[in-house]
């Protein structure tokens, strides 16, 4: 008899992914780890739904993937390297960055 793996389904918030660019990159760097079973940005809203294994990874893991790819992740600020190596126009605002609507 095999036993399920508990599956959790949550949001977290990706502010500045707004664009088709952010969110390929942030689902091919996301996926890679071990345990996420989906992970599908909606730029339009700037969050991305997510699940996961329970028992291979958590949500915390999840959103250093997320902030090492450059992006906030809820309580999470974007690792300043990464961020750096972001595009101009995949920036905040505020850095004189930001999407073309």
């Amino acid at each position: 008899m095999s036993q399920l793996k508990p599956v959790v389904t949550t949001t977290v918030k990706i502010p500045q992914a707004l664009c088709i660019q952010c969110k390929n990159r942030l689902e091919y760097q996301v996926k890679r780890l071990d345990g996420v079973v989906e992970f599908l940005v909606n730029y339009r809203k700037g969050d991305a739904r997510l699940k996961f294994l329970t028992d291979r990874t958590d949500i915390e893991q999840v959103k250093t993937m997320i902030s090492n790819t450059g992006y906030d992740a809820d309580d999470i600020e974007a690792n300043p390297d990464a961020y750096n190596r972001l595009p101009i126009s995949c920036k905040k605002k505020s850095d004189k960055g930001g999407h073309i609507k």
